[in-house]
């Protein structure tokens, strides 16, 4: 049960939000690398051209601004008026090799949870574009 109310969370996610946002911005204010939408979080890999910063602040804003307008319709049951974290973990990419296992990390992120026996098989990550 608790793997199909994650599902269906990040489907809505994905669908309403992340899918319009990420590709909204991409070739504009950065070049989107890899990503995972996750049940409690989503992994981001992109090539800024404009402060990471505002990235981010733009990507919660938005998102957190939806979700707490369907919060009661949909029964998320969101606490409070912050749905994300304040901060955020960034990395620099060192190397080619540093890049790779960055991406596999992206993309092994559902299988590690028990979502999915491949990184293919979940459709909210760059992964299953991928096997297109």
């Amino acid at each position: 049960m608790l793997v199909l109310v994650a599902v269906f969370l990040v489907t809505l996610m994905w669908q309403v939000l992340w899918k319009k946002h990420f590709y909204q911005f991409d070739g504009d204010r950065y070049a989107l690398l890899a990503w995972c939408v996750m049940p409690n979080h989503v992994h981001v890999m992109i090539e800024p051209s404009v402060d990471l910063s505002r990235i981010v602040q733009s990507w919660k804003s938005y998102t957190g601004r939806w979700i707490l307008s369907q919060n009661d319709e949909l029964s998320l049951g969101v606490q409070g008026k912050n749905v994300w974290m304040r901060e955020y973990w960034d990395r620099y990419i060192r190397d080619e090799n540093h890049y790779r296992k960055s991406v596999e990390y992206i993309h092994m992120n559902p299988v590690k949870a028990g979502l999915c026996k491949e990184p293919s098989e979940w459709r909210w990550s760059s992964a299953w574009k991928e096997r297109k």
